[in-house]
């Protein structure tokens, strides 16, 4: 009994790992040549879809995710490269608001309130992705985020039947920085396995026309 749990052990470490890297290589191969640093290679679309995330780190910290995601926002719409911004994050429990963050954040550096769009049902990438075509009517986005992150939603977006590309925010550096790439490695192979297992947004919901 003792030599079947640990062959049965072993197994189940093998088989964590090949869907780690698997997931890792299906993401970044669907989202080569999809993802820029310069917004000037960028075509122009209607929509630029935010991944939501925390305004503060639990510390209380200001969040540079949060931060270099505004400006990619700002840089996107001032170039005229998106019409309309829809934000899309976790609203999910009292006093956590990750969508009104952003239009706060947005409309105080310049972004007129009308051009802003909130998306309160963006739980994880997955529902912020498939929510922008099935709820909010959009097939085709320029999603915006860190790398790591446009790479996973295009991967998803792909999937969805929805043409997506990425223009990527700053990153973030250091140990903070470092953690939340070696938590990608799971989302990615979640990832995977979702679209594998046809996984759902948890919420879908009315219809809603942008412009």
């Amino acid at each position: 009994m003792r030599k079947k749990i640990i062959k049965l052990g072993i197994a189940l470490g093998v088989l964590g790992l090949v869907l780690l890297f698997l997931g890792n290589y299906l993401v970044k191969d669907s989202s080569k040549g999809k993802t820029y640093n310069n917004v000037n290679l960028l075509e122009k679309r209607k929509v630029g879809l935010v991944l939501g995330t925390a305004k503060n780190l639990r510390n209380g910290s200001r969040n540079l995710y949060f931060d270099y995601r505004i400006d990619a926002v700002l840089e996107l719409y001032q170039q005229g490269k998106i019409e309309y911004i829809l934000v899309s994050g976790d609203n999910g429990r009292k006093g956590y608001d990750e969508p009104t963050d952003f239009k706060d954040e947005l409309i105080k550096r310049g972004i007129p309130v009308d051009k802003i769009v909130l998306d309160y049902a963006g739980f994880r990438t997955l529902d912020s992705v498939v929510r922008a075509k099935e709820v909010f009517g959009q097939s085709s986005v320029i999603v915006i985020s860190q790398k790591f992150h446009n790479e996973r939603a295009i991967y998803l977006a792909q999937k969805k039947g929805i043409d997506a590309i990425g223009y990527n925010a700053r990153d973030v550096s250091g140990r903070y920085g470092l953690r939340v790439k070696a938590r990608e490695y799971l989302a990615r192979t979640k990832a995977f396995l979702d679209v594998l297992l046809q996984v759902k947004p948890k919420y879908l919901g009315s219809k809603v026309v942008i412009g």
